[in-house]
């Protein structure tokens, strides 16, 4: 049993320097790559790849997954947009010795019919599944507010569908996305717990505000500790969302950004939730590696 914690980075700094400054000042050794030197992952140039990767190794940091927007495209989009984007994303893999890509379930702005919406969701999964494991990879869906894969219901539906032991398609578990639907966070964990391969942590209270982990409505700390008590493994992301930063605001994100957090800097407000993580995750004694 061994729990991985990584975090987006790119809430603390938009540059691989002054994001692993943040790291190393948080004590975190892996990091989930999404917005980096002014692109987003899944466009970053395999140069610009190479010389982020050089800095990332002498700082001895690891990635952990790519935090790519794949899947946060209308169903009526093309999708060669999000198999380009994986392919793209195959080929830094190698760089960075990253298999994990984070992914999302597709919106329907077009008012669909809900069978239609998610018999597309479903097609469109299901050929980035098999993509990715044609590529080596593993994709990681998140519960995401407006997207096909944002209720327990829809979730628990992909998991029976794609989810496979060891296969290229898991779910992700995202506290404070299920908050936000206006779920009951810790009914939404009894249903999907046989399913869960990573945890986000983020987590915000009753009237939708971004709060460290733990001091929300997520029920962060009963349900991790369930997991260790339960023998879980797998990687936990740090995705706080404290502050609403352009690499936030990219996400489409939902929720407020925290108020009495506004005028600090990003690195000080990440420094804040990478200590509530780790404080919390010292508390329950997970099993950090």
């Amino acid at each position: 049993m061994s729990w991985a914690l990584s975090a987006f980075a790119d809430e603390a700094a938009d540059t691989a320097d002054t994001q692993i400054q943040a790291l190393q000042r948080a004590g975190i050794k892996l990091v989930d790559l999404r917005g980096i030197e002014g692109h987003n992952i899944s466009v970053l140039p395999l140069d610009v790849a190479e010389q982020v990767q050089k800095k990332l190794a002498a700082a001895n940091i690891g990635v952990g997954m790519f935090g790519s927007p794949i899947g946060k495209i209308d169903i009526a989009d093309d999708m060669a947009i999000d198999l380009g984007k994986l392919e793209h994303l195959g080929k830094l893999s190698s760089i960075f010795g990253c298999k994990a890509v984070r992914i999302f379930s597709y919106y329907n702005k077009g008012k669909l019919d809900a069978a239609v919406w998610e018999k597309e969701s479903l097609s469109r999964l299901t050929k980035l599944r098999d993509l990715a494991s044609k590529l080596g990879m593993v994709l990681y869906h998140e519960n995401e507010h407006g997207i096909f894969g944002d209720s327990v219901a829809h979730n628990a539906l992909l998991g029976e569908r794609l989810r496979q032991p060891g296969g290229s398609f898991r779910l992700i578990f995202d506290f404070d996305n299920y908050n936000q639907c206006g779920e009951d966070v810790w009914q939404a964990w009894l249903k999907l717990k046989p399913m869960t391969d990573a945890f986000h942590l983020k987590d915000s209270d009753a009237s939708r505000q971004h709060v460290p982990v733990g001091q929300g409505s997520g029920q962060v700390k009963k349900i991790l500790a369930d997991a260790v008590a339960s023998g879980w493994s797998g990687p936990l992301s740090l995705e706080p969302h404290l502050q609403h930063s352009k690499a936030v605001q990219a996400t489409n994100v939902g929720g407020q950004e925290n108020k009495a957090l506004k005028e600090m800097s990003r690195t000080d407000v990440f420094q804040i939730a990478a200590e509530a993580a780790l404080s919390l995750l010292g508390q329950i004694k997970a099993p950090l590696v």
